[in-house]
């Protein structure tokens, strides 16, 4: 479970980025927020995964509050948790599988780390995430050279699940998509979710792919939280609070 409080992130000029957010998350949601360009989703994200400070609130995970401050606690949420940014983080040198191996560092002990050996078990673990997210017969292919935009972003996927993460925080993860592709990542989620009882939440623009897959829709405008409803089709009145 996820709880925040009253979170708020100011700038030194003065500049209010958001502004008291507060939201209770469980395992097993799929949460999309959308809003606006410049609404703060990317940095509601940031601050959710403690890769930027906030200025106040309260952030509890489990019954244990959280500090922005404490390398432990930074170092505690990377284990446990995947942040997959707009363009996937993978490595252009390694192979598909290679990639979602790497997301088994933090587990690996430190003679593997050193050595960068691969048992057979780590193996076929690789293979069955690859297989979960449908690119088990993409396994060899540079991420560059030979897969798409919508692959690599399941690929990504794929090495958060390798990581043992039980929650995935994604930054406009559809973007530049083609609606195939788009919508093949939402589901992706929507099923981690609901089989693994895992915690999701994505931040898009696209309004009526949250609205399909989603379980759960925030609405950003202005760095408020201004709506958060079971996802379902937004009426206009909603539409114009958030965009």
């Amino acid at each position: 479970m996820i709880i925040v409080r009253n979170l708020s992130k100011t700038l030194t000029d003065g500049q209010t980025i958001l502004s008291k957010v507060s939201f209770q998350v469980d395992r097993g949601e799929f949460v999309v927020v959308i809003g606006a360009s410049g609404s703060g989703k990317s940095t509601l994200l940031g601050c959710i995964a403690l890769q930027q400070k906030w200025t106040e609130g309260q952030f509890i995970i489990d019954g244990k509050e959280l500090s922005n401050t404490k390398w432990s606690d930074k170092l505690q949420l990377r284990k446990e948790w995947a942040f997959l940014e707009e363009r996937p983080a993978l490595h252009p040198k390694k192979n598909a599988l290679k990639n979602v191996f790497s997301g088994r560092f933090y587990q690996l002990p430190l003679w593997r780390k050193l050595t960068g050996t691969i048992s057979t078990g780590e193996h076929i673990r690789a293979m069955d995430y690859l297989e979960r997210v449908g690119l088990l017969d993409k396994a060899k292919m540079l991420p560059a050279e030979k897969l798409s935009g919508g692959e690599q972003q399941r690929v990504a996927i794929a090495r958060a699940l390798a990581q043992g993460a039980q929650v995935i925080l994604a930054d406009e993860p559809t973007k530049g998509l083609d609606p195939e592709s788009a919508t093949k990542v939402l589901q992706d989620f929507r099923a981690l979710c609901k089989d693994q009882n895992m915690i999701v939440i994505a931040a898009m623009q696209n309004l009526e792919m949250a609205e399909r897959n989603a379980s759960r829709i925030w609405g950003l405008a202005d760095g408020k939280l201004v709506l958060d409803i079971p996802a379902r089709k937004l009426t206009q009145s909603e539409k114009n609070k958030i965009f």
